[in-house]
């Protein structure tokens, strides 16, 4: 009898709505799943606690909750003392950006990988209904890949490592059908950037107007309490 060849993936995990739908997209496709969350002193700390809910959910093999201060540098309303955007997703690059994050996480991922003979990894960015993030592009995940090929010792064998996207070029409004096909509940998912005192989502900051204005156009209800449930640009 031939015996099973394990297939494992690194999928970044950060307890949001996109992370979650990969993450059950890899199981989908057939992965184990070795679920990477960074505790990066992030300013919406509760998405810690959705990723763990998550990666119960999903079923994955190991949940790593790796700490990572980037407070020490700070740059971004999301790691420093300055305020979250209410007023709207506008045509540049918001302060709620984190300067090199997909980089830094998509570093530490390929290491994780490369550790566990994984020659996959997953992560849920999105090039369509996003905030303009540069490290969210098509061109970003190609090059990393490419990077990858030359930063690693399999690399230097001959193989190659393969940066799944598989969000890439979905809607918002995809994504929340996505999340209901795979059987999940979206409301065990955590976007906001500035969640309010009393637990409930802000509604107003970019990540809430994007999420809320997707489940509208899906004409699927979100179960996620909200302070201000606002939604488009």
């Amino acid at each position: 009898m031939t015996a099973k060849v394990q297939r494992r993936a690194v999928v970044l995990l950060s307890g949001g709505l996109d992370s979650m739908v990969c993450a059950a997209l890899a199981r989908e496709q057939g992965f184990d799943v070795l679920a990477l969350t960074f505790d990066y002193n992030q300013r919406h700390r509760v998405e810690l606690d959705a990723a763990r809910v998550v990666a119960a959910r999903v079923g994955v093999e190991r949940h790593v909750v790796l700490p990572l201060d980037l407070r020490a540098f700070g740059g971004s309303a999301l790691t420093d003392d300055i305020a979250v955007p209410k007023d709207g997703v506008g045509p540049d690059i918001p302060v709620t950006y984190v300067p090199a994050r997909n980089l830094v996480f998509l570093s530490l991922a390929l290491a994780w990988a490369e550790a566990t003979g994984s020659r996959d990894i997953f992560i849920g960015v999105n090039a369509l209904d996003y905030s303009g993030y540069p490290d969210c592009r098509p061109e970003f995940i190609g090059g990393f890949e490419a990077l990858a090929r030359v930063a690693t010792a399999y690399g230097d064998r001959g193989g190659t490592v393969t940066i799944h996207a598989p969000l890439q070029y979905l809607k918002k409004a995809d994504i929340a059908r996505e999340a209901v096909r795979l059987g999940l509940e979206p409301a065990e998912s955590w976007s906001c950037y500035d969640p309010m005192p009393d637990g409930r989502a802000c509604g107003q900051c970019d990540s809430c107007r994007l999420r809320c204005a997707g489940f509208a156009e899906a004409g699927i209800i979100d179960g996620t309490a909200y302070a201000d449930r606002l939604t488009g640009g």
